[in-house]
């Protein structure tokens, strides 16, 4: 019990911090910093989405870059033919574009679902390292796909000339955006929290651990972790259609298996199955990369010694070191 409620007000204090951070910097009039923390939180969503298959239940995947990709060209094609009046289908009905990020939302999550669906129905059907390979290969098929697509900018990519309207909110303003995906975060988390101890996340970490019992209980495995699985994936599509409004860009290196590596990396230095483990990963991921990558193009060694240095003396990433001391405190 000492140990949840020290996790607990951890998490609270970090998600303070996220939020407080950016404030200061916008009061301090630098919104770089500002973009910079959405940069984090949505990389951090992208994480949790990755956290629910991973954290959860086990499964080791390599192609959720795949997800965060095709959350972000749904929102990039929508939204390139709202700009130039271009409907996306016109037989056997008229489909236009559109620049709501609501709707966007939606689209993303049900495109990143329905791969999801597709790609877990068959890779779970293998375990180990096959299931690694095999989300991997499907990555690397999209991946390719998305490079010989000349009608959507191909390897070069595609641009969103004005970041996509939110109800209420001007999404311009660098605070305003950030507060947006801030909200999104926030919610995805307690989701998840929620779900963790709901029947299904009991199941769900019931089968991580003994696949065998689960069965002879008449629950199917498959089922419990084909449905993580598109959970997973929907949350990463989601943070993926984020990440291109922030960038207003989307390009084939956002399915690339490098990224796959730098969501895992999140997650494991933050710590595998930690509410809040992605959200410090990824920070310290950003915070990496802007101060090393000011002075050397180099800056992912450092990255690589936090990572070996979490691998071999802090197992539970950076929140289970905390925690760990707290408990002995």
């Amino acid at each position: 019990m000492a140990k949840l409620v020290t996790e607990h007000r951890l998490n609270l204090l970090l998600a303070l911090i996220l939020l407080i951070g950016p404030l200061v910097a916008h009061f301090a009039d630098e919104p770089f910093l500002v973009t910079l923390a959405t940069r984090a939180t949505i990389l951090a969503l992208a994480g949790v989405g990755l956290n629910i298959a991973l954290g959860l239940g086990g499964l080791i995947s390599f192609g959720h870059a795949a997800f965060f990709g095709l959350g972000g060209y749904a929102v990039g094609i929508l939204a390139s033919h709202h700009q130039t009046y271009e409907p996306l289908m016109t037989a056997p009905f008229v489909i236009s574009g559109t620049n709501q990020m609501l709707i966007l939302w939606l689209v993303a999550i049900l495109v990143s679902g329905l791969a999801a669906l597709v790609i877990g129905a068959l890779s779970l059907r293998t375990s180990g390292v096959y299931f690694i390979m095999i989300t991997l290969a499907f990555a690397q098929m999209i991946y390719y796909f998305a490079i010989s697509w000349p009608a959507y900018g191909g390897e070069d990519g595609l641009s969103i000339y004005v970041r996509n309207a939110f109800p209420g909110i001007n999404t311009l303003k660098p605070l305003n955006f950030f507060l947006l995906c801030y909200a999104v975060l926030i919610v995805v988390l307690i989701a998840q929290w929620r779900m963790s101890g709901a029947r299904f996340g009991v199941a769900l970490q019931a089968v991580r651990q003994n696949e065998g019992r689960v069965a002879a209980l008449g629950l199917s495995p498959y089922r419990i972790r084909l449905a993580a699985f598109v959970i997973s994936g929907m949350v990463t599509g989601f943070a993926g259609a984020l990440y291109a409004d922030l960038n207003r860009f989307v390009s084939p290196t956002m399915l690339s298996w490098h990224l796959s590596g730098e969501i895992m990396i999140f997650i494991i230095l933050g710590g595998v199955a930690r509410l809040f483990g992605p959200v410090v990963g990824a920070c310290l991921f950003v915070l990496f990369e802007h101060l090393f990558g000011s002075f050397t193009t180099h800056w992912q060694f450092f990255l690589g010694l936090a990572l070996l240095a979490v691998v071999l003396f802090a197992r539970g990433g950076f929140i289970g070191l905390v925690v760990g001391r707290a408990r002995h405190d």
